[in-house]
């Protein structure tokens, strides 16, 4: 029963922080970890920092490598060779030397010097892709960079975890032999590993996706993991580094995305766990007693990080505002570094003293870490106003602006379209073809020059700036297509020429209706959901087979598209969501209230219930098998009707609850 008490407490304690540092946008990672500094031995004592919760913790990691592993992609990584490779090698290779030198020269031993560098080295995956998709940013060059370092130290965790077991079983005069060994062993795990994916891995999976149970698939995807891991373990080397290997054999086969789908709570939860126990070991009263390390350790991290990527990326050719931008992304520790800890301490290779620092540093360095990625533009852009590199800066902007304005020159009731992907081409192409002039503006500057090169009007420039906004001519454009389906890129946009006062329509393209209220109320002129326009066209080839006249088919897309795709909107979620559905919880859908015999709503009209003031719609009713759709404000509810209401999720509960019992 203690146990059981020590698992109500813990899940409490994660449900209580996680929500709230969800709230004020702050990573989960850092809320585990607040959660055993909280409960653990060092805090409020809830919880002892126990053998069992420990074992249970480190799969969280196996299951993080598993993953790894799984999105591994050779092709990718040969795209990418010069980031990932060059770059990234580059940065882990000279960050972990500087800091294991310095490491020993005060004194700590080479293994727990090397592992310190290491450790160091290592920036949070989890951290920088999620806030750099939330901002929109993981597209442009310096989410790119961000990207193809992050998997470089990804991969480099490998070497560490199968040093770590050799540092903790031999000394340090006879380390070549005992690499030698784990090396080769690693290579034969790698390749028995790859044989069994082969011959049993992959047609057992077949086999089992034959049955159509999920708890099976499943169940058989844990243990291919927990028999890689316990496979590696058997000959001397980590748990993660057989999950690693394991995700790298089903990455290969057709079930890699189901079995990512499949293992993520798993991977989550347990790794939460582990982040817990990180936080279990952190003394308060120690790091209070050595915060004169902790501080200049965790600013030491940020800075190094900082001045050694925008270093190597100036080397390899990019602009200074791009490597600066890098810098301050991939400032951080991460939640590797972590996992090589607890591996050293469990291995006795750091003293538990020792570990704090590194451990606080690390923990200091991530809870920074948000408000530098999010404000990285800002601070760049704060920079680049200044001294030398403000004065270049300025000149290389202006050079850009003369460009943009050369393209524009003349050019009158022209369209002005922001993006050049995959719609923005399409667009241009109609435009080409009925004489339409226009000029394009994207940032990603290889596209840019492609296109230029193939005869287009492209130009490199960020139209959330007025000043490029008034070198392409909008006073006098004659329509604005914003093209990109990233709703912050968009929004972003669009509030910047509504700033400029000009009234030039604006055409903006959205997923589906989550945020078609936010682009009308920036005075969005033509809003296009892709998914609404998908649908129509889906319609207009499945009707001509029941012979539904072409006719009636396109007035049918001309009442939805004049109606703003009114009678589209809302939809049935059910029990799956995808991660932007479940990310924006005000996303309006549809729901059905049945009334019952004696609901509240029987015998009162729509209109005396008002369900307008909780920003709630009646989109139908069903009554006695028949559907009424749109019903208007006299009709009299009666009972047992079926109601479909439109709304945010927390208003249809208002509604629900008022319309059965009128509270």
């Amino acid at each position: 029963m203690e146990n059981f008490a020590d698992i109500v407490i813990l899940l409490i304690s994660s449900v209580l922080v996680v929500g709230l540092f969800g709230r004020m946008k702050l990573p989960p990672i850092l809320a585990y970890l607040y959660v055993g500094l909280l409960i653990g031995p060092y805090g409020l004592a809830f919880i002892d920092d126990s053998e069992s919760v420990r074992f249970l913790a480190e799969f969280g990691v196996v299951f993080l490598l598993f993953t790894i592993g799984l999105e591994f992609s050779l092709p990718q990584l040969i795209s990418m060779k010069w980031i990932v490779f060059g770059l990234g090698g580059a940065q882990v290779v000279i960050f972990t030397a500087v800091v294991s030198i310095i490491a020993w020269l005060t004194g700590f031993s080479f293994a727990a010097s090397f592992i310190i560098g290491g450790t160091m080295a290592m920036s949070s995956t989890a951290l920088v892709i999620k806030q750099l998709d939330d901002q929109g940013e993981l597209n442009a060059a310096h989410g790119k960079t961000a990207v193809g370092v992050l998997i470089f130290q990804d991969m480099a965790v490998v070497p560490f975890l199968i040093l770590i077991p050799i540092f903790s079983s031999t000394n340090q005069g006879s380390m070549l032999e005992p690499l030698f060994f784990a090396l080769l062993k690693g290579a034969a795990m790698f390749l028995v590993m790859l044989a069994a994916g082969r011959i049993i891995i992959r047609p057992l999976f077949h086999e089992i996706a034959l049955t159509k149970s999920t708890e099976l698939f499943t169940l058989t995807v844990l243990l291919v993991i927990i028999v890689a891991a316990w496979a590696t373990h058997f000959v001397d080397l980590s748990l993660a580094l057989g999950a690693f290997l394991a995700g790298m054999m089903l990455g290969e086969t057709e079930y890699r995305h189901q079995i990512e789908s499949d293992i993520r709570p798993f991977q989550e939860v347990l790794l939460g766990l582990f982040f817990i126990t990180i936080g279990m070991i952190l003394d308060l009263a120690v790091i209070k007693e050595l915060w004169y390390w902790v501080v200049p350790v965790a600013f030491g991290i940020i800075l190094g990080k900082i001045i050694l990527v925008a270093a190597l990326m100036r080397l390899f050719s990019s602009s200074k505002r791009d490597a600066l931008r890098s810098g301050l992304v991939l400032a951080q520790g991460g939640e590797f570094g972590f996992a090589l800890i607890s591996l050293a301490l469990s291995s006795n290779l750091i003293l538990i003293n020792e570990s704090h620092v590194v451990l606080a540093a690390l923990f200091l360095s991530m809870i920074i870490s948000p408000f530098l990625i999010r404000f990285n533009g800002t601070i760049v852009g704060w920079f680049a106003e200044r001294g030398y590199w403000g004065e270049t800066r300025r000149r290389a902007r202006s050079n850009n602006n003369e460009q943009i304005t050369s393209v524009a020159k003349g050019m009158r009731d022209h369209a002005i379209v922001i993006g050049f992907g995959l719609y923005g081409q399409n667009i241009v192409r109609f435009f080409e073809m009925e004489g339409i002039d226009y000029i394009v503006l994207d940032l990603d500057p290889e596209r840019v020059r492609q296109a230029r090169m193939a005869g287009n009007n492209v130009c490199f420039g960020d139209a959330s700036r007025f000043e490029i906004l008034e070198s392409v001519n909008i006073e006098k454009a004659g329509l604005v297509v914003v093209s990109m389906t990233n709703f912050n890129s968009s929004i972003k946009v669009i509030r910047q020429i509504r700033d400029t006062e000009i009234e030039v329509p604006i055409c903006a393209l959205t997923k589906d209706d989550t945020y078609f209220g936010r682009f009308e109320s920036e005075g969005v002129t033509e809003i296009i959901p892709e998914s609404f326009e998908t649908s129509i066209m889906l319609a207009s080839h499945c009707l001509p087979f029941f012979d539904v006249p072409m006719s009636r088919i396109i007035r049918y897309s001309r009442e939805f598209r004049k109606n703003r795709y009114k009678q589209l909107r809302g939809f049935f979620y059910g029990q799956h969501k995808n991660k932007e559905q479940v990310a924006n919880s005000a996303a309006k859908q549809l729901n059905t209230v049945a009334l019952g015999e004696d609901g509240y709503a029987v015998g009162k009209r729509l209109e005396e219930l008002d369900l307008r003031s909780i920003e709630v719609t009646v989109t139908g009713i069903r009554r006695r098998n028949i559907r009424v759709p749109d019903p208007t404000g006299d009709v009299e509810l009666l009972s047992n009707d079926i109601l479909v209401i439109y709304g945010s999720p927390e208003n249809l509960q208002k509604a629900e609850l008022f319309l059965l019992t009128g509270k």
